[in-house]
């Protein structure tokens, strides 16, 4: 248990029926009248945010969240499988669990998985994806205006705005939580 005056970002808590994390949080101490701690609380199952005030002295269950690592093999369908690199354990879940978690991931590649109390509610692909461009088109020379890009796909079928000397076959660093290019590899 942890009391809201002792709250800290990125603290995971139970609250309402759900599990979620201290975003910010201020102890306010008003002229007149109780102290009070304002909190951004985001839903980390659904990635609602609201704005909540609690008194210093409630207390609330601390919310353990497992990140492990899981290797993605496959999609077969609407669903897709993961085996634990521990455990060889595999596990399966379906296209509305998983998102566009996996728009940047390859087969084989590791992912995390985030789960409480054995629930699974998130998949975090690694930070940076190294994909082949499989289809753009040619850069026209002379049509580059500050900043220009093209629309691209990459070989996990999603599509990238890359600048415009990128090339079919060509080799890309990709962020996969903003989707932008990085670099050319």
């Amino acid at each position: 248990m942890v009391s809201a005056g002792d709250f800290k970002n990125g603290l995971t808590i139970e609250y309402d029926g759900k599990i979620c994390q201290i975003i910010e949080f201020q102890h306010v101490k008003p002229g007149k009248g109780a102290a009070f701690v304002r909190t951004k609380l985001k839903d980390i199952v659904n990635g609602g945010v609201r704005e909540t005030t609690f008194r210093p002295t409630e207390k609330f269950p601390l919310a353990h969240i497992d990140r492990s690592d899981f290797q993605y093999l496959y999609a077969d369908g609407d669903t897709y499988n993961f085996m634990n690199t521990e455990t060889y354990d595999q596990i399966t879940l379906t296209a509305e669990e998983v998102g566009d978690a996996l728009k940047f991931v390859k087969e084989n590649e590791i992912v995390k998985l985030d789960s409480h109390n054995g629930n699974i509610f998130a998949v975090e692909p690694p930070m940076f994806a190294e994909l082949e461009i499989t289809e753009t088109e040619p850069g026209v020379k002379g049509n580059t205006a500050t900043n220009a890009t093209k629309p691209a796909t990459v070989e996990t079928g999603a599509t990238v705005f890359v600048p415009l000397f990128v090339n079919t076959g060509d080799k890309i660093k990709i962020d996969t939580r903003t989707g932008e290019y990085l670099s050319r590899m």
